[in-house]
This record gives C-alpha cells, structure tokens and sequence, in this order.
C-alpha cells in the first residue's frame, strides 16, 4: 500500500517547483517532506525526483506515480459527492478559472441562479488567461476553465463549445462604423490600437492573423484589462478586438458598435468550457457545468450576430 500522505507531498513538490516551497505551503519542515520521499523511493526501489543546481525535476516514474494519486483523489471525491446526492445533499466546492471577458455575463443572472440553487455549494473564481487557465487545470487547481479560442489540446476535454468571432470594436460614431464591407488590419493603421496582454485568447488571435498578413501592429495601449479596453474604445481614443458578447451592455446603451473582421480565423473563434481528460466530476462540478452551459450567452449559444445571419 502506497502511502498517501508521502504522495501528497510528492505532488506538492512537483508542483511547486521546490522541496522548500513545498514545505512553506504545507506549513511544515523540508525534512519531513524529504524523509517522506526517500522512503517512497525505498519502496518503489525507483528515483522519482532528480535534484540538480537548477532544483528539482520529476522522474518518469514520479509523473506516473502522482498522475495515479489525483485520479485516485478525483474518484474518490466524486464517489463522496455521489454518496451525498443520494442523501439529498449536494455540497462541496467548485473552482472555475474564467476570463476577464466572460466575468460580465457570469456574474448577472447565472451565478446568482446557481448559487440561490444550491446553498451548499461553495464557488471560487479565479481569473486568468487562456494559457494560465489551460494550465490551473492541468495541475488540478481547478476544475473547470472558461476558455476563449484556446488551442487544442489533448489534455482538455470540451464539454460545450460555440462561435464566438473576435470582432473589432469601435465607438458607435466612429468613421469605420460605416464602413462598406468586413474590417483588415490594413484599414486600422490611422487609428490607435488598444490589445490585450499575451497570455490572452483574444492577443494571440490577433498576432497570429498578423503574422500571416506580415503586418506589425503598433499597439498604443496594453493591457491585461477587458474594462481598460472598453473604456478606451468607448471615450474615443482609439479600437480593440472583442466578442460581441463581451460588449453586449455597451452595444445595447449605443455606446460601441461591433464590427466583423475579414479573416476567417476570428470569424471561427470558439468560447469552450472544460475540465482535465480523465478527471471525474464531483457532483457540484457537473450542477455547476450544466448551470453554466444553459445560463450563460456565452455557453447556450453562438454570437447573436451569427444567430441574426441565419434568420
């Protein structure tokens, strides 16, 4: 039998980067962590942790060992949370990682719903890009990911996925409000351009179309802030890339108009929600998802400009 005390601070370990780190989040000593180890090792008769200058770097055989503990630990918390269901009592809680663009449509009549639904779920939000949020679920920080035009990815499995085109956003009395046909990025060069940060779905997008046009986009403003961008485009300054829902309550007070790019790339841009391949869903996480895929505009259906095409 594997101790699983010893197991659960080799996955501290490796996910921390550091015994000593590792040790100053669990609030006890490195030796004690160490020892734990070496007889897991012993055990094993294997090396799961190689120490270098550098720190530490995991072993195959330790990757393969703490895979097996959080699926253990994920069955076993989904087993629990089927037992209370079964009592009636649905509890626990859920931790999603959401962009900074979806926060709006989340917290209106969604999360009050879900929350009002069920008392005895506890929820924590974390914010985060589409790269960190790929990775808080990877390492098991969270449980589900709100994510916009992420990669593809092996690891993840989608559970709902809808159009949500990259659009350009511009004041509503802006001269490209009137413009004739879908927006290049050969058109905005007279105007100042505000992008989000790297790490966002949004940014890499638009690099990538960028790329391929072989046009540099001298950004006037960066940042990591969807109320930034909005504020910027909506006291005149200058244009950004959003999903038209993200804008929806700045378009219906006729504040910005949503304008639709030439490059089928943003076009196709797809919101998902997903979880770790492999990791069973408690109870509380599979009410949450499914609350989440009907409530929010996002996740119930495609943008609503595509939605008015197709009528």
């Amino acid at each position: 039998m594997l101790n699983t005390r010893a197991l659960s601070y080799l996955s501290e370990v490796i996910r921390r980067g550091s015994l000593r780190k590792a040790a100053t989040y669990l609030g006890i000593d490195v030796s004690a962590i160490s020892r734990q180890i070496r007889y897991l090792e012993e055990q094993l008769d294997t090396r799961l942790l190689e120490r270098h200058a550098g720190g530490i770097k995991v072993t195959e055989a330790g990757r393969l060992l703490v895979d097996h503990y959080h699926s253990q630990q994920a069955a076993e918390d989904a087993v629990i949370s089927r037992l209370s269901a079964l009592q009636g009592l649905v509890s626990g809680q859920v931790r999603i990682a959401v962009g900074e663009g979806f926060i709006a449509d989340l917290i209106s009549a969604p999360l009050q719903s879900f929350m009002t639904t069920y008392p005895g779920i506890e929820l924590e939000v974390v914010m985060a890009g589409v790269n960190e949020a790929m990775a808080l679920v990877k390492d098991r920080e969270v449980e589900l990911a709100l994510l916009y035009a992420p990669p593809v990815d092996p690891q993840l499995t989608c559970h709902v996925e809808t159009r949500q085109p990259l659009d350009l956003i511009v004041p509503s009395d802006h001269e490209l409000a009137h413009f004739p046909r879908p927006v290049a990025l050969q058109d905005l060069v007279r105007w100042p351009i505000g992008l989000m940060d790297n790490p966002f779905g949004m940014r890499q997008m638009v690099n990538a179309v960028a790329h391929q046009e072989r046009i540099f986009l001298q950004a006037r403003l960066h940042t990591n802030s969807v109320a930034v961008l909005k504020n910027f485009v909506r006291s005149g300054i200058g244009v950004t890339f959003m999903p038209e829902l993200t804008v929806a309550e700045e378009v219906q007070q006729g504040d910005i108009t949503v304008l639709p790019m030439a490059y089928p790339v943003l076009s196709d841009a797809r919101a998902q929600i997903v979880s770790l391949t492999g990791r069973e869903l408690t109870v509380a996480a599979k009410a949450c998802l499914e609350h989440l895929c009907q409530g929010m505009r996002f996740f119930n259906a495609d943008a609503p400009r595509l939605l008015g095409a197709k009528r």
